[in-house]
């Protein structure tokens, strides 16, 4: 999965023959899977439609403040476009535009939203090669890169002026990918490997029944995602769900019991530079596996039942450098169970769950917990998804790391 997937991106395209490209350039960050939002200068629509735009990027393309066909109309904010976006691109980038975003010459919606963005801006530049060497776009060059701007430097080949050399805006292609390679350089965890554990474990007591719990994987698989997000190589071993989880980054090991899931975490932990685990893994199994399915004979049954391995606390025995964290579920003194389980497990962090909060716990979209560090800080946290609780808990990870 591309790094751009899920990513904002605000396009704006300026008047030149380049901004044909740019109908590419929008199908390939699509594809690439993110969100995709034009804004045209007036010049560029003689080069290229805003209906070709709009229909590729599935979003309206603006131009000017206020609509061309009902001048009452609301204005286009160019505040809320640079607010939104995750990244600006600006390609092409024209001399004639790159000289307005250096000297702040706002006389148009694509320079007054590059001027109100709040995220990086890249610019791929597009212009004959006489033009692309002059002092004055040379300058250009260095001020915006002084501003914090990407450049996306210019292709040599054959120019709109029937002369070949160095002006031509990078191909498509080549922007995707040079801009997937500038956000992975800067993923606060790029090279850091983190091992999630998620799920139930299922304990068989014959080969249908099985002893488990209500866990749906959910927030493990979160962490997962937003780990890898980060740019972590992860390692996910999932009791049974039904949850999917495709990135480039994260390896999903499938295990039903808490044998198995033992005997993997053991596997990878020692190449791991951190350790969340977020499985309910049974305490319990049974001490006596049937080998044929039990009949209904009579009214009355019981099962011997034997401890698991304490995977979390085996992890915390063998740990040298990494950072381990560890989930506490609990009804009735939640703070003190907890500390007692750092010490005991010899954890790095603990992320408390009580029952007694509504929106937490088994099978739900939201959770509360509160992060409680080896030195016994706590830190409560409000009711959340638990897709912003796991960005909560790998930002930890990068604040351990920073």
């Amino acid at each position: 999965m591309s790094v751009l997937s899920g990513k904002k991106v605000l396009l704006g395209i300026s008047g030149g023959i380049a901004a044909y490209k740019t109908a590419t350039l929008v199908r390939l960050l699509i594809k690439a899977g993110a969100q995709v939002q034009v804004i045209m200068t007036p010049a560029s629509k003689d080069f290229v439609t805003p209906l070709t735009l709009s229909t590729l990027s599935k979003n309206p393309v603006y131009s000017t403040f206020l609509s061309e066909e009902n001048e009452n109309e609301q204005w286009n904010n160019h505040v809320e476009f640079g607010l939104w976006a995750d990244l600006m691109l600006i390609a092409p980038a024209t001399a004639n535009t790159l000289s307005k975003m250096v000297n702040g010459n706002c006389d148009n919606l694509l320079i007054a939203t590059y001027l109100s963005a709040k995220c990086p801006v890249y610019f791929a530049p597009a212009m004959d090669l006489d033009m692309y060497k002059h002092s004055s776009t040379v300058a250009s060059f260095n001020a915006l890169r002084d501003f914090g701007n990407i450049i996306i430097p210019a292709e040599t080949g054959e120019l709109a002026s029937g002369l070949s050399g160095e002006g031509r805006m990078a191909e498509p292609e080549n922007i995707i990918a040079f801009l997937e390679k500038d956000i992975e350089s800067k993923l606060p965890l790029k090279g850091k490997k983190i091992l999630v554990t998620a799920g139930p474990t299922y304990e068989a007591i014959d080969p249908v029944r099985f002893i488990g719990n209500h866990s749906t994987g959910k927030m493990g698989y979160d962490i997962a995602k937003a780990a890898a997000d980060l740019g972590a190589e992860v390692i996910l071993v999932s009791g049974p769900t039904h949850l999917q989880l495709k990135h480039s980054l994260v390896t999903v090991e499938r295990v039903t019991s808490a044998e198995e899931m033992y005997k993997v975490c053991h596997q990878y932990f020692k190449d791991m530079d951190v350790m969340v685990a977020a499985a309910a893994v049974a305490d319990y199994r049974p001490k006596n596996v049937a080998a044929q399915k039990i009949k209904k004979n009579d009214t009355a049954f019981s099962i011997e039942l034997e401890k698991t391995k304490d995977i979390l606390a085996s992890l915390g025995e063998i740990k040298k450098q990494q950072f381990l964290i560890g989930f506490a579920l609990e009804t009735e003194n939640e703070i003190e169970h907890a500390k007692q389980k750092i010490q005991k497990k010899n954890l790095d962090l603990i992320v408390l769950n009580s029952l007694n909060d509504q929106g937490a716990g088994f099978g739900k979209p939201t959770n509360k917990v509160t992060f409680i560090d080896k030195n016994f800080s706590i830190e409560p946290m409000d009711l959340k998804s638990k897709e912003d609780v796991a960005k909560d808990i790998v930002n930890k990870i990068t604040e351990h790391y920073a």
